[in-house]
């Protein structure tokens, strides 16, 4: 419960920072990391927080699992519990392509021919332990962590780099992990 509203104090810390900050910063193409090893991101991912989508609604302990496949694709498995930490898992499969040119950073996401979304890793930790993945459009934010708890420090600089890159942050939600 503490670090909940720890999370929720920084957030709310953070809104003022990026009101300030947002309108110069988000008129600037959002950049992605320059370089991804697929084979260091490749596994289970938890979801730590998130900006809320439809399609995620009444999700807790979400993750997120990738695995590169033999034909050149990422293969991604999206779990979540319906409703609650205990409620029904609801699982989705689809697939990940690398764009040209992106060092892996980016990425177009399908779980429904012929549609493709934009995945684009924003921010990742040396040791591979977090990443943060978004759109070019700042519309969609996941923060994951190889956990499914964060350090506080971590997830309050990470915030800070987010608010730099003019992304929304009072927008996140903190996902719900056991």
């Amino acid at each position: 419960m503490q670090n909940k509203i720890q999370f929720i104090l920084i957030i709310r810390f953070s809104v003022l920072i990026n009101l300030i900050t947002m309108s110069k910063i988000s008129a600037q193409p959002l950049q992605a990391v320059s370089n991804v090893d697929l084979n260091r991101y490749s596994g289970k991912w938890y979801e730590i927080a998130s900006f809320p989508q439809r399609f995620q609604k009444g999700c807790h302990c979400t993750t997120a699992t990738y695995t590169i496949s033999e034909k050149g694709f990422v293969i991604v498995e999206n779990r979540c519990n319906k409703g609650s930490v205990t409620g029904k898992e609801s699982y989705i499969k689809g697939k990940a392509f690398i764009e040209a040119g992106s060092m892996n950073a980016k990425l177009k996401v399908q779980f429904f021919w012929p549609f493709r979304g934009k995945y684009w890793i924003i921010d990742l930790a040396n040791d591979y332990s977090y990443a943060v993945v978004s759109h070019p459009n700042r519309k969609y934010l996941w923060i994951l962590s190889r956990t499914s708890k964060i350090d506080i420090a971590i997830y309050q600089h990470t915030i800070s780099r987010l608010i730099e890159k003019g992304l929304d942050v009072s927008k996140l939600q903190i996902t719900e992990q056991i």
